[in-house]
């Protein structure tokens, strides 16, 4: 099965979830820069949130790059993925505007941690249908990323009702353990 439709509607969906993503920054009430302070915590919520699902289409698109052909089991995979990404508005905008509270910061990291164990199934779908000894199962290895990502989150849930700073400081290190995209899923694709 070609993988273009695939590609050109999650890519879709994805622009559909950042726009509705900014959708929730509202006009300050004021025309001075005091008026910014209380838009704060919502304007970094989606710049979080913004590189989460920016790193997750990056990524994406080099591991479909990687991927030979597709089945039904990685279209339903990638359904999966979309359907845990396409919750980022809500619980962007919950934690927005209520950044020091528990159950925003701790859901917040559910829905991420759920977008994690998503991509790893698609993943695991890929290789399946490309076989244990191929390019991309070799360049994903052990997945120590993926694994530290995945280890992070669920700390970072579980402390969200201990100090929500510790949550928010384990969300931005996971994105930013993601910002390079994943450099053993390029080289084969250069290679290719």
């Amino acid at each position: 099965m070609p993988k273009t439709r695939l590609e050109a509607f999650s890519d879709g969906v994805i622009a559909i979830i950042i726009t509705i993503m900014v959708l929730e920054l509202r006009t300050p009430h004021g025309t001075d820069l005091a008026a910014l302070r209380p838009l704060l915590p919502v304007f970094f919520s989606y710049v979080l949130s913004f590189m989460y699902v920016a790193i997750y289409w990056n990524n994406h698109h080099h591991l479909l790059r990687a991927t030979k052909h597709i089945n039904a089991s990685i279209m339903w995979a990638n359904l999966h993925l979309l359907f845990w990404l396409s919750l980022a508005p809500f619980v962007t905008g919950w934690v927005g505007h209520y950044h020091d509270a528990a159950w925003p910061t701790a859901v917040y990291g559910v829905i991420f941690l759920m977008a994690a164990v998503a991509y790893t199934i698609l993943q695991n779908s890929i290789v399946a249908a490309q076989g244990k000894q191929s390019a991309l199962a070799a360049a994903l290895g052990g997945d120590w990323k993926g694994k530290l990502s995945l280890g992070s989150y669920v700390v970072a849930i579980g402390l969200a009702f201990v100090n929500h700073w510790i949550s928010d400081a384990l969300y931005v290190f996971v994105a930013l353990l993601w910002l390079v995209p994943d450099r053993r899923i390029e080289h084969i694709v250069k290679e290719a």
